[in-house]
This record gives C-alpha cells, structure tokens and sequence, in this order.
C-alpha cells in the first residue's frame, strides 16, 4: 500500500544515554523541526531495550537508535522502507547531511541549517582524531556511571543512586530469558546468548553493588575479590577519562574545538565532558572554571590554564583551561539549554 504522509524518522533515546544527549544536541543545532523526527524514550531501568521489539532495530540492546526512511521511499507513491542506525557518530554524521542546502530531504523547518562538517581536511583530521578519542569505549561515561567507585564510601553513594535501575534490567532479561525459554516469545539463538550475557554482567554488578552497605571486615573472600575487582575497574575508567582529558585539552583551538565556529566534534564533546564532570560531583550550573576544576581535582590532573575568557560581571578578562572555555561557551547555546534542562 502506497504510503499517505511524507514518512519519518524517529529516534529511540533515553536521558541516562551520553550519547542519546549529543543526538539531541545535534537535532537542535541543525535547525530540524519538532514534526520532523520522532522521539521515542526507552526505559533503560525497565529494560525496554532488552526487548525482542528493540533487538529487531538494534542487536546490541542500545541507545541512540535512528530509524529512517531509505532516500528511495520518501515519496507519496511508494510504500515507505527504513533502516536502523546505531553508531552515535553516523546518526550525528547522517543528521548534518540530511539537512543542508545539498540535501533532497523534506523538511519542515524555515530555521538556519548550518554545516556542522569541517571545512579543511587539517580541520577533518583534527577532529576525527578528537572524535575517535571521545567515542572509546575505554572512557564511556555510560559504562564509568555503572562502576563510578574507588572506595567504599563512594560504592554506598553509588548503590544508592543505581541499585534499583540494575534491579529493573536484570528482572527484565531474565523474563525474557525465561518467556523465550517457555515458547512464550520467539527469539533467535543470538538474541538469547546476548540476554544470557547482559544478565551475567549484570549479577557481577548487583554482587558487589548489592552489598555495598558491608563493611570490609564483614565481606568474605569472594565479596572482597569481587570489590577489588570492581574499584580497580572504576580506577582504569578514571585513568583512561583522565588520558582523554590531556590529549583533548590540548587539541582544541577555542572556543570550541576547531575554532570560533560549532562543529560535529563539539556535539560530540559537549556531550561527553558534561557526563563526566558531572560524575566527577560537578553541578550543572557551575561556570567552566569551576566544573573542569572539579573534573581536574578527581582525576589527579591540572589542565594548562591558557585559554582567556571574559567575565562580564567583573569586566575583566580570566585565564582557564580551554576545556573550561569550552563549558562556558556550550553552556549558553539555546541547544545546551533545551537538551539539558
């Protein structure tokens, strides 16, 4: 059947998602109007994207997923065909082609669609080198929030933030295990072993989370081997984010990555450094100075402070890390503001 209205894409995201953020980050930039994607939040403490409905669009269970028309469907006569995208760089890549001067998208939107790519391949090279620093998954703060404690005083806050959204993942893959199990849904092999590895992963996790409230004197040895492990894992995490931090403090221009004009590395950048600053006890309203400070103090690092910025309330100028000049001048775009309310 021939399709009757121009079809869309629609974008499954979720608000604990780094990179579902610089999905949205990148919407607003780019000028894309409300009607023109739809958005779909997954309930990752309920763990929708576990679902056999989910792993049909994503076989790796995760968020952002962009789900879009091929170019060869988007008329009125033809019956609409669509694909998944999952990598968050090619959804973020594939929303700044799409609407453009160059692009054959429709698009509702009357608002400016600025290119987000960089104009010279110094600039390309520049920031795909920034980009394949922030998308390791070594330094994922998804995967750092899971794991975000190097003693057991931080182990208890964390527990007490986290416990029941594990709690919620877990019941779910093991209803789905159980219901595929029993003939109640139909899933592939694959889909089950994945099920079957997300739920071991997941009892890792609840063991030593689950018993964050023990004393070190009251665990036993496989309790405390268990601990070790996990703050060990966490100190890595640190080590590599504050790896990251060194190499990507040193690349960026000012005030933004490449320079005085926003480019697909910022969208990127914004949304990684602010997870990470706000798990290392950031708030969100902090000026640069103060939030890249606090980043700095956790990780055991100082960030050359060479990079000046204006305080309007003192008129006077103030030297901060550039990462810091980056915060300030994110922080004040209407796309920071929207996204991270």
């Amino acid at each position: 059947m021939a399709s009757t209205t121009v079809p869309k894409a629609v974008l499954y995201h979720s608000p604990h998602s780094v990179w579902s953020s610089a999905v949205l980050l990148a919407l607003e930039e780019k000028g894309y109007a409300e009607d023109e994607v739809d958005l779909k939040l997954v309930d990752l403490a309920k763990g929708e994207n576990f679902s056999v409905s989910f792993l049909r669009l994503n076989l790796k269970g995760t968020v952002p997923t962009l789900v879009v028309p091929f170019k060869d469907s988007l008329s009125d006569d033809v019956e609409s065909r669509y694909k998944a995208v999952t990598d968050p760089r090619a959804i973020v890549n594939l929303l700044d082609q799409s609407r453009s001067p160059l692009s054959r998208t429709r698009t509702t939107s009357t608002a400016p669609a600025p290119s987000l790519a960089p104009a010279t391949v110094a600039f390309s090279t520049t920031s795909n080198a920034l980009l394949d620093i922030l998308h390791a998954e070594a330094v994922s703060p998804d995967a750092l929030t899971l794991i975000n404690a190097r003693d057991s005083a931080s182990l208890k806050t964390l527990a007490s933030k986290i416990l029941p959204q594990l709690v919620g993942r877990q019941k779910a893959l093991k209803e789905c295990i159980s219901e595929a199990e029993a003939g109640k849904i139909q899933a592939s092999e694959k889909v089950k072993k994945f099920w079957r590895d997300k739920e071991a992963e997941m009892a890792v996790l609840l063991a030593v989370l689950g018993a964050a409230d023990k004393e070190e004197s009251a665990l036993d040895s496989d309790e405390k081997a268990k601990r070790a492990e996990f703050f060990a894992k966490a100190t890595g995490a640190w080590n590599a984010v504050k790896d990251a931090l060194v190499k990507v403090n040193k690349e960026l221009i000012g005030p933004y990555a490449l320079g005085d004009q926003l480019s697909l590395v910022d969208i990127s950048l914004a949304a990684w450094v602010r997870s990470v600053v706000l798990l290392a006890g950031a708030a969100p309203g902090d000026d640069g100075s103060t939030a890249v400070g606090k980043l700095e103090g956790f990780v055991g690092i100082g960030l050359p402070k060479d990079f000046q910025v204006v305080d309007v309330r003192r008129q006077e100028t103030a030297a901060v890390s550039k990462l810091g000049g980056f915060w300030d001048a994110m922080s004040e775009r209407a796309s920071w503001k929207k996204t991270f309310v």
